[in-house]
């Protein structure tokens, strides 16, 4: 599904906490209906680039892109509007313990709609069904399990039928089916929504499965050593670091979804 259209462009990004430089040089291009996936070893600072994106963090320089608009150059109301196109699934689900299902995923059409409470309950329950939660509107979090609280949270991210989804490590925590389960529910919604989805993990069974694009982040060298579709980089890339974490360290070039 994905195209040649951008739709994100990092572009000479260094991201850093006060003098200590985290990544340096960043320049990828997310494509309109690409499921991208950051990915790269622990501390490499894949979810730090996430907040670049999606507006928790400033870049120390470079830029990120929304079509023709420069994020971090825009008016604080202007970049409001480009994060309230987009849907954002954390780590932790990061759902309101003391209310229900169908209360948090109500919250942000209750906040950026006009919306009658009666067309909000029908499109919360419509949001659930879509990720196997009919009937589970009462629920409250702690009375489901794992993966049901991420497809809940991923009903959440979905409400308002964003155009960019962003998550960070979905699969963590997640027995092998439910991660498979996940990934299946990540590309159903990217053709039912024609989002444009961000990933950032490291377990290659879910970038083998679903990436169709993807930036590789090392934190030796600070920088980015690859971009592209991962079982393109697979089969060509030449750089050791990259290949020794596509192969988990065999060296093998065949993809291992298992």
């Amino acid at each position: 599904m994905g195209t040649n259209v951008p739709a994100i462009t990092v572009t000479g990004l260094t991201m850093a906490y006060g003098s200590f430089v985290l990544q340096r040089d960043l320049d990828f291009t997310i494509n309109r209906g690409d499921i991208f996936v950051i990915m790269g070893g622990s501390g490499c600072g894949k979810s730090t680039l996430l907040r670049h994106m999606i507006g928790l963090k400033q870049p120390a320089a470079g830029s990120v892109r929304y079509g023709d608009a420069d994020f971090w150059n825009l008016a604080d109301e202007d970049r409001a509007a480009i994060i309230r196109r987009a849907g954002v699934l954390y780590q932790s689900g990061a759902l309101w313990s003391s209310m229900t299902l169908a209360e948090n995923v109500a919250l942000p059409l209750q906040h950026y709609t006009d919306l009658a409470p009666a067309v909000i309950d029908e499109m919360v329950s419509f949001k659930l069904s879509l990720v196997g939660l009919a009937g589970f509107e009462a629920f409250y979090p702690s009375e489901l399990s794992g993966g049901m609280r991420k497809r809940a949270a991923l009903a959440r991210a979905i409400a308002l039928d964003p155009d960019f989804l962003f998550f960070d490590e979905p699969s963590a925590g997640l027995d092998p089916i439910s991660a498979r389960n996940l990934d299946q529910l990540i590309l159903e919604l990217r053709e039912s929504l024609g989002a444009t989805v961000v990933i950032v993990t490291h377990e290659l069974a879910s970038i083998y499965a679903i990436a169709t694009n993807s930036v590789f982040l090392d934190s030796e060298a600070r920088t980015m050593l690859a971009t592209g579709d991962p079982k393109t980089l697979l089969r060509e890339c030449t750089n050791p670091t990259v290949l020794n974490f596509l192969t988990r360290g065999t060296g093998q070039r065949e993809v291992r979804t298992v």
